[in-house]
């Protein structure tokens, strides 16, 4: 629907017949009406007859656009009224019965204002042929709204007889249609608060309906109206309610210096602006400021009263007490941003702008829902913004967050909530400050802070619901935590001025708006006086006079609270010069900067309109707007674009959500000489260039709580210090961590390491898990102690050996030695000698050449041994077979063929181990398990097969004189090796059936000395076994070594 401001002109012709279909006339903006019947006659009386451009008459209805709230201006909804045919003489008696009687039910616009070139039967037509169509379509719905009279359940939009609202619905998507019943129930306050004459004449003075003016004002005439809105209390005391007569006004209590200050500011903002006359020559202008009471009912009537108004422009008509008041193209106000919020709905339904100078919340960006909202005030994302950039510089992560109980507290702490998060840092608790401030709960918060261990806690709330706060945590001795003060409190007076609060409060910390210096704002505020000329327009003057100077003026200022305590009269000789207080101090101008500078944005904006030039505007086909009749949308369109330096040199603009640019000074409470003051001790500046630090502190000038210089430590759990990392407990937020040692291996080399890192396969860490070093090498060493009993083991072999030998060379003569060939005896000493000896290759660090020499010297020496032991095998067991008769085998195994033998098995030996040095040979190798502090040096075999073939040769021999050993076992005479032999190969072959898996399984240099074990055990059991006997009878039974005792058959059972 959209409702244009129109005249209608009904005809002399048209009042005789039914309306049938509302057709265009011919006029602009007008509509002409065929009607039948004798309606003219009566209603030529009740309203005043017209001429047209072409001479036809008609009597002149008016119908302006102030007739309805904005939002009847862009709606799409759609009217069906009870009736589709009207007389137009009911027509004509209703307009004149509504327009003649003010107290009784308003015209309402939606009854007779339809679509633009539309009828009502158009109107119905369309509805019920867009529903069925738009139904055809899959995943579609319709909701049709019907305000109806009030025997309905809905009561609540009971402005309109019958009205129709239908939303087609698809995909789910309601916005769109919940949207219209928003602007509905917008234009249900409006029309029940502002009742409103449609065709009043403009001549005609609105009067005042009872309680529409129970609000104070201060208000200054001019040439255009600026609204102001200031929380001048800081609490409503509702009444109580009787419903038997009318209810008195709300009474506002506590009466805020600091909030007086930024409204005098407004005031000398403006009165500078009109004073200079440079930036709006020949026009000058007025104020109208009511006092919100810090509650957000009263700042709504406060801006309804700033809207009601007959003009749709922003020039002041003369009027008298009782008049309606007069309207104002922009507000400024509110400062708390939950009286913001509210107003700000208001506003934007009829796009009247508002500048706020203290609301800060993040929510107010969204133009969807506040399109008429701007500020002077940067918008929280930059506070948190900055506030967790301070969490991050100082390294807290376990952080406490106390919010207020409205928009501004709990919407900044959320937001802070999640931004810290997303930094690693965890939120300790997260608490509301309750609206009544209640004792019990302001109780439970302090406990909870104490037992959270956090030594930082954020407040982001309103001065006031801090000071609750902070008087229960010196009520129960709280102290040593750092505060975090959002910027509601961070400069406020009412916590830093009373030295109760010193002890708590010293060293808190938290960003504040960039200070100013306003030249002339002091002598200004010192002005006032109650008798003064303009006292006696100033409503809020009498209670701010009576509550500095604590006296009585004895005059009730209107809306304002009876005085519950006798105070003394006032003598006259009070000066505000002489007291020192909040309002009157200026070194802190940060808010009223900001209202100064939202004056002077609103001031360039009526500049740029008034400067816009013709064939150059911003609106369609480049026109201009008319200067005299300011309408806030248009105003609204230069606010936004403005931009300009003021006269202390800093830039104001808007950004495309109304926000100016964000720019803190971070302030340090500091106690000197008994009083608080605020120190800046870094910036924050949200427009820095890309790869500059937005935050910049100085460090060493901050005084922290307790007066302590070093940075407080707030973490959840310890810092973990280096060798350690942080394990998550369960069910605990991520910040809270236990330090766990890093495993054998692993390093941290930083503090609270989330995980240990692995040295490299060459390297350790070290006892503390800090760093990593070499590992250490193990081999068989000749300095270890098992290298060291192997190698005397080997020593005393070969010493052994070299013994026996001698004993046999110096009894060489002997039957015991001649008989078991003395020849193949000493070779045998000299290889089991050398098998001795050849396990000391074994000990020693792994090089190539020994690895190499370890294992050939190992095959080719017990190949040796072993043939030695063969030959001496066959040659025993062929002399018994060549004493029988006839047998001349013997010439086939002399000495001659012995040395063949034995030189053809070691040959064999030696050509495996030859290929096996050629193809493959063995070669160090370092073995570096990672769960190992040592680094193992091993000779690689480099062919596994070749070392089997080794083995397997050997063992091969053994088994060939084992058997031929068994076989010879039961020869007669004394001098018959053959059961020495059997039980020496019984011992060579168990030690090395056993040395294979013990050589597999044996981890590390274990494996080598499970092979020089195998080679000394097999070692000794050859010489134990075959030489062990024989040395015996040589040097202890001497008797036996003869022939005759050789030869003689009981000596051969015995032996």
């Amino acid at each position: 629907m959209v409702l244009r401001d129109t005249v209608w002109i009904l005809s002399e012709r048209g009042i005789s017949c039914l309306v049938r279909v509302p057709r265009r006339a011919e006029g602009e903006g007008s509509r002409s009406y065929e009607t039948r019947g004798g309606q003219a006659g009566k209603s030529s009386q009740k309203f005043p007859q017209v001429e047209d451009k072409a001479g036809r008459r008609g009597w002149k209805l008016v119908c302006t656009a102030e007739a309805a709230a904005a939002c009847f201006k862009s709606s799409t909804i759609i009217p069906v009224p009870k009736k589709t045919r009207i007389t137009t003489g009911s027509l004509l008696s209703t307009l004149f019965r509504l327009t003649s009687n003010p107290h009784r039910t308003p015209l309402d616009p939606l009854q007779f204002s339809y679509r633009a070139n539309r009828s009502v039967e158009d109107a119905v037509n369309m509805a019920l042929h867009f529903i069925p169509r738009h139904l055809d379509s899959s995943g579609t719905y319709a909701r049709i709204l019907v305000s109806a009279p009030p025997v309905t359940s809905l009561k609540f939009l009971q402005f309109t007889d019958a009205t129709t609202l239908i939303g087609l619905i698809s995909d789910g998507d309601e916005s769109a249609y919940r949207h219209e019943i928003d602007h509905m129930v917008t234009c249900l306050i409006w029309c029940a608060l502002f009742p409103y004459n449609s065709l009043q004449e403009q001549s005609q003075q609105c009067k005042l309906f009872p309680g529409s003016m129970s609000l104070p004002v201060l208000e200054k005439k001019g040439d255009i109206i600026l609204g102001g809105l200031f929380s001048l209390h800081d609490m409503v005391v509702e009444p109580s309610l009787s419903f038997t007569s009318t209810p008195p006004p709300a009474q506002c209590t506590r009466f805020n210096f600091r909030t007086f200050r930024w409204m005098q500011t407004m005031i000398f903002a403006i009165e500078e602006i009109n004073r200079d006359g440079k930036l709006l020559p020949n026009i000058t202008l007025g104020y109208k400021i009511y006092d919100s009471c810090s509650t957000p009912h009263q700042a709504l009537k406060a801006a309804m009263e700033l809207v009601g108004s007959e003009k749709g422009s922003g020039v002041e008509e003369t009027q008298s007490k009782d008049t309606c008041p007069g309207h104002v193209p922009a507000v400024i106000g509110d400062g708390g941003s939950t009286q913001s919020l509210v107003v700000a709905r208001f506003l934007g339904a009829f796009h009247l702008p508002q500048v706020s100078y203290f609301s800060s919340c993040a929510c107010l960006s969204n133009k969807k829902e506040f399109p008429a909202f701007l500020r002077t005030m940067p918008s929280d994302f930059f506070q948190v913004d900055a506030l967790v950039q301070l969490v991050k510089h100082f390294g807290w992560t376990w952080v406490g967050v106390i919010a207020g109980d409205d928009a501004y507290g709990r919407g900044g702490a959320n937001i802070f909530a999640d931004e810290v998060r997303k930094l690693g840092a965890c939120v300790a608790f997260q608490e509301v400050i309750p609206r009544n401030r209640a004792q019990t709960t302001l109780s439970s918060i302090v406990s909870k802070i104490r037992s959270s261990g956090a030594r930082v806690i954020l407040v982001f709330a309103v001065e006031q619901d801090a000071a609750a706060l902070f008087d229960e945590a010196r009520r129960e001795g709280l102290t040593e935590i750092q505060w975090l003060a959002s910027e509601a409190w961070s400069t406020a007076a009412i916590l830093s001025t009373p030295k109760r609060h010193h002890h708590i409060l010293q060293g808190s910390m938290g960003f504040a708006i960039r200070r100013a210096h306003i030249p002339g704002l002091k002598d200004f505020l010192l002005r006032l006086h109650p008798s003064s000329p303009d006292a006696l327009t100033d409503p809020f003057l009498i209670p701010f006079w009576e509550e500095v100077f604590q006296c009585s003026l004895g005059v009730q200022a209107e809306g304002q609270e009876h005085n519950v305590e006798v105070k003394p009269p006032c003598s006259g000789a009070e000066k505000l010069g002489n007291v020192t207080n909040i309002y009157s101090d200026v070194s802190q101008l940060r808010i009223s900067y900001n209202v100064y500078k939202a004056v002077y944005a609103i001031a360039n904006a009526l500049k740029d309109m008034r400067s816009c030039v013709k064939g150059k505007g911003p609106f369609p086909q480049q026109t201009c707007l008319d200067a005299d009749n300011i309408q806030p949308w248009q105003l609204l369109h230069y606010i936004k674009q403005v931009k300009y330096l003021n006269s202390i040199g800093d830039e104001t603009k808007f950004d495309e959500n109304g926000d100016p640019p964000a720019m803190y000074d971070l302030v340090n409470w500091q106690l000197r000489d008994g009083e608080m003051e605020f120190v800046t001790i870094g910036k924050f500046d949200e427009t820095t260039t890309v790869g500059k630090q937005k935050l910049q502190i100085q460090e060493h000038i901050i005084v922290w709580n307790g007066n302590q210089t070093k940075i407080p430590l707030s973490v959840c759990s310890s810092v973990c210090p280096p060798g350690t990392r942080k394990a998550i407990r369960p069910n605990f937020p991520i910040c809270c961590h236990d330090c766990v040692l890093c495993t054998a291996g692993e390093i941290s080399n930083h503090t609270d390491a989330i995980e240990c890192v692995h040295c490299l396969p060459e390297f350790w860490s070290n006892a503390e898990r800090t760093a990593c070093i070499p590992k250490q090498v193990e081999f068989l060493s000749f300095s270890d102690t098992m290298g060291i009993t192997l190698m005397v083991i080997s020593l005393v072999g070969s010493f052994c050996t070299c013994v026996v030998a001698l004993i046999f060379s110096c009894h060489r003569i002997t039957p015991i030695v001649r008989a078991n060939n003395s020849e193949l005896s000493f070779l045998l000493l000299f290889s089991l000698t050398l098998c001795f000896l050849c396990s000391l290759t074994f000990i020693g660090r792994p090089s190539e050449w020994s690895c190499m020499l370890r294992h050939t010297a190992f095959g080719i020496t017990f190949v040796l041994c072993i043939s030695c032991i063969l030959g001496k095998t066959i040659v025993v067991l062929m002399a018994f077979k060549a004493t029988l008769p006839g047998n001349n085998i013997m010439k086939w195994f002399g000495p001659a063929q012995q040395k063949a033998i034995i030189t053809v098995c070691t040959l064999v030996q030696v050509i495996i181990c030859t290929v096996w040095l050629v193809v493959a040979p063995p070669t160090p190798h370092q073995l570096m398990p990672r769960e190992s502090v040592l680094v193992i040096l091993l000779c690689d075999e480099g062919s596994a097969i070749a070392f089997a073939l080794v083995l397997g040769y050997i063992g091969l021999l053994a088994c060939l004189c084992l058997l031929l050993a068994f076989l010879a076992r039961k020869l007669p005479d004394n001098f018959n090796e053959a059961r020495l032999i059997t039980f020496s190969m019984l011992i060579f072959c168990a030690v090395w059936i056993a040395f294979v898996p013990a050589y597999i399984s044996s981890p590390g240099k274990y494996s080598t000395v499970t092979e020089v074990f195998a080679i000394l055990a097999s070692s000794y059991g050859l010489l134990g076994c075959i030489f062990a006997p024989k040395c015996y009878i040589i040097l202890l039974r001497p008797e036996k070594n003869t022939w005759k005792h050789i030869m003689s058959k009981a000596a051969t059972d015995k032996f």
